[in-house]
């Protein structure tokens, strides 16, 4: 039983990074109706800046997670700016083709920068000497990594769910997201709000590259590119433009795969999670909390 809760433990805390990443997925397809399949390399952007500003110029973790959401936020900006608006009225096949010239772009340049080597993602969260607590003789254990990535998941959503519902620019970013015609016509800014989605979204892959590095402290020009296809696939399985989707497809997800690498086996734990997704699908194509949305003609 015990072992049971462990695995279940460490599937909520993957699953919590997914939700995190599959948030700015799903906030710029429901809002600009765009895959941006480069954002799997903005979490690996972020991780670099926050592992340099931490190892190299010794700051302090949080200060390195806030200048690697800064950083993050001006790429995502950059990319939505200079890659996607000029093709905002194109057709989706090249809109996709860009995002994935954009991934390989990104990844590239961080091997010129920081080669392909691998480096060692330091422990963040330790307190007290310890790497986390451990329960009943030490069967069951929680590392602060775990117990901070699901709590930062948690947060995240809440303030992302006030922040769409409560304030100005959150209801702009839904009047986009219903008809961008209509709020254009209401004295709504399109743009600006489309680049803040962008901006949002960046920022939380920042954070979600930290918390991916600080489980799995592997670091390398590649390191998000199969967590962000994970957490794509998270967001299409819980309902793609949903935040409480992708929160929902984000922990499904990681549960899935963890019990899928315990109990039948590591190499086919991914076809597993895909094979799901699809089963899902087939049976409700538009995800688990998704809308069936009528398109005019």
């Amino acid at each position: 039983m015990l072992t049971f809760l462990n695995h279940l433990i460490s599937g909520i805390s993957l699953g919590s990074v997914y939700a995190i990443i599959a948030l700015g997925y799903t906030m710029v397809y429901g809002i600009a109706k765009m895959l941006n399949f480069a954002h799997g390399d903005v979490i690996m952007v972020g991780a670099y800046v926050c592992f340099f500003m931490v190892s190299s110029f010794g700051l302090h973790p949080i200060i390195g997670i806030l200048l690697a959401m800064v950083v993050c936020t001006l790429l995502g900006i950059v990319i939505e700016r200079l890659a996607y608006k000029p093709l905002r009225q194109a057709p989706s096949l090249a809109v996709l083709i860009t995002a994935i010239g954009m991934s390989y772009f990104l990844q590239n340049a961080a091997q010129l920068l920081w080669t392909s080597n691998y480096k060692m993602f330091p422990a963040f969260f330790t307190f007290g000497g310890k790497n986390g607590v451990s329960f009943f003789d030490g069967r069951l254990n929680l590392s602060w990594t775990t117990i901070v990535t699901i709590l930062a998941c948690l947060v995240i959503m809440v303030v992302l769910t006030l922040f769409t519902d409560k304030t100005k620019l959150g209801k702009a970013m839904r009047a986009c997201s219903e008809d961008k015609g209509a709020a254009q016509l209401m004295g709504i800014n399109v743009n600006t709000t489309i680049s803040v989605t962008f901006a949002i979204g960046s920022a939380l892959a920042a954070v979600a590259g930290v918390l991916l590095c600080s489980a799995y402290p592997t670091l390398m020009p590649t390191t998000g590119s199969m967590p962000g296809i994970k957490a794509f696939t998270a967001a299409v399985f819980g309902g793609i433009g949903s935040i409480p989707g992708a929160l929902l497809g984000g922990i499904l997800l990681g549960i899935i795969e963890i019990f899928a690498k315990a109990y039948i086996s590591t190499q086919v734990s991914d076809a597993i999670v895909f094979a799901v997704l699809i089963i899902v699908l087939l049976v409700k194509p538009t995800g688990l909390l998704g809308k069936q949305i009528r398109e005019k003609v």
